[in-house]
């Protein structure tokens, strides 16, 4: 699945609301270990992913594209075992997920439907 996105990050995108959003759905046995500040350094690695990938830029904060899942969830991955964030691919997945939902809830995702 990809996901089609329009990115306004403006003021809706509430990282401290984002990370409650994210550790209330993960259930607890995949969250041992897992603090508010794995979620945050996750959330801040994945817009330096969308960086990256050219998806936004410093000057241009909105935009629409498709992200691709595998690349991103490899650069996060890649980017925590360099800063030595102990963190699994799953829960690193988890994180991901949990993100683009709350994304969909306050509107700045959209599911592509293929």
């Amino acid at each position: 699945m990809a996901k089609e996105y329009d990115l306004d990050l403006g003021p809706e995108f509430d990282d401290e609301k984002c990370i409650q959003y994210i550790l209330n759905i993960i259930p607890e046995e995949d969250k041992k270990g897992m603090t508010e500040d794995d979620v945050q350094y996750v959330l801040d690695v994945i817009y330096d992913y969308y960086e990256s990938a050219g998806l936004i830029s410093e000057e241009e904060t909105a935009g629409e594209g498709v992200i691709d899942e595998t690349a991103e969830l490899e650069f996060v991955r890649k980017a925590a075992k360099k800063d030595h964030i102990n963190l699994t691919d799953e829960q690193i997945q988890l994180i991901l997920d949990g993100e683009f939902q709350y994304g969909l809830e306050i509107g700045i995702y959209e599911e592509d439907e293929e």
